[in-house]
């Protein structure tokens, strides 16, 4: 008995993809057709990749159909892998080879003022994602990929850890709600992957699971590195666990906040001035700070509204976040732009940085500036400014 099934995306305004249609048989071998534009110059390539990942996934006699539009081998990969295991069960994959890249090392400390989200079944939008220059960015399997496109998104994402430059943006995977999201891991953590967002968190159990399976795979793999959390809290009850889920794991980095979510879960509208959401942000950043790790604003979903965004981000540093989500491309920078200090607070930080230093010369732990007590956490925010201005290459003087 044959056994068919469908994968991938097509239809008006899918590019960098593909649709395939796959029937397992008992004979024949494996027989491809193919509808591309790009037939002539790559059509034998196709073919032979898709008998190829068949083969390595034990499939010897099948018939294909594959509609492209432009996909790279990668996606051609993940839809015909996705499409065998919608109808056979496998312990076996098709991986891509891992390209060498010049990605930046993740650490506990690097800035993530700002993280992009890409929908974690739309290939074309991960290809030159790394050429906007946001500080992460964020496959996202959970919420913008459809329920049934849940298992082929996965494949995606891990071929597109081992294939896709991102530059030198930190590589965040947001898995599904836990606990499904488990089932994320086993495919995600192997590949290159150097923070996973925990979604809809309300309590620090749930990070400890996380972490604890992430531990388990990369030791059966004989991987030795860090891989990060950064849970998000998106609903009442998390936030009253803020701290909790801040020190749950020794893995977590940063915590993050979900208005959409969290304002639904209190049945308010949520605004752009944020008062409905001001002690669910504040209780937050409070948590982060005393966990010592990076509390993350949420997205701002108006895209057209970028004078509204830049005061928000400049409201959201101004509360003690370090960073924000975005949704699109353009509002990066305009998130760094409100992250960004101003010259006239670098001076003031300079200034107390090189008191405290003549002070600490002299045997001194306190100093003035003025009529301004200068000690140590004064002058750790100062440092912190600094450093931000080091980020964004402005001159300090």
């Amino acid at each position: 008995m044959s056994q068919r099934a469908f994968a991938g995306n097509r239809g008006e305004g899918v590019r960098s993809d593909c649709f395939v249609e796959l029937e397992i048989g008992s004979k024949g071998g494996i027989q491809v057709s193919l509808e591309s534009k790009v037939e002539r110059m790559f059509g034998n390539q196709i073919r032979s990749l898709a008998v190829t990942v068949l083969n390595e996934l034990g499939i010897k006699d099948a018939q294909v159909h594959i509609e492209d539009t432009g996909a790279l081998p990668f996606v051609i990969a993940a839809r015909l892998e996705a499409a065998v295991k919608s109808v056979i069960r496998t312990d076996r994959s098709y991986l891509p080879d891992m390209i060498q890249t010049d990605r930046q090392e993740s650490s506990r400390h690097r800035y993530r003022l700002s993280r992009l989200y890409l929908p974690g079944n739309t290939p074309r939008l991960m290809l030159n994602a790394g050429i906007h220059e946001p500080d992460g960015i964020i496959l996202d399997l959970e919420d913008s990929v459809a329920p049934d496109k849940k298992a082929e998104a996965r494949l995606l994402v891990r071929n597109a850890l081992r294939q896709v430059d991102f530059y030198r943006a930190e590589r965040m995977v947001r898995i599904n709600q836990l606990p499904a999201g488990l089932d994320d891991l086993a495919d995600i953590v192997p590949h290159q992957v150097d923070l996973i967002l925990i979604p809809k968190c309300e309590q620090g159990s749930e990070v400890a699971r996380v972490a604890g399976n992430i531990k388990s795979i990369l030791e059966a793999e004989g991987q030795q590195r860090n891989i990060f959390l950064m849970p998000i809290i998106e609903t009442a009850l998390g936030i009253e666990n803020a701290f909790q889920i801040a020190t749950a794991s020794e893995s977590v980095v940063a915590v993050a906040i979900g208005l959409e979510d969290y304002t639904a879960d209190l049945g308010v509208k949520r605004t752009d001035t944020g008062e409905e959401s001001w002690y669910a942000r504040t209780r937050l950043v409070n948590a982060c700070k005393a966990a010592g790790i990076q509390p993350i604003d949420s997205v701002f979903s108006d895209i057209e509204n970028m004078e509204a965004l830049l005061e928000n981000a400049r409201r959201s540093r101004n509360l003690g976040f370090e960073g924000m989500g975005c949704i699109h491309p353009r509002q990066i920078r305009v998130i760094h732009a409100g992250f960004r200090p101003g010259q006239e607070e670098i001076e003031k930080a300079q200034r107390i940085v090189e008191a405290f230093r003549e002070a600490k010369a002299k045997g001194l732990g306190v100093t003035t500036l003025g009529s301004k007590m200068i000690d140590p956490p004064v002058v750790k925010r100062a440092e912190q400014t600094l450093e931000l201005a080091a980020r964004f290459k402005i001159n300090e003087t």
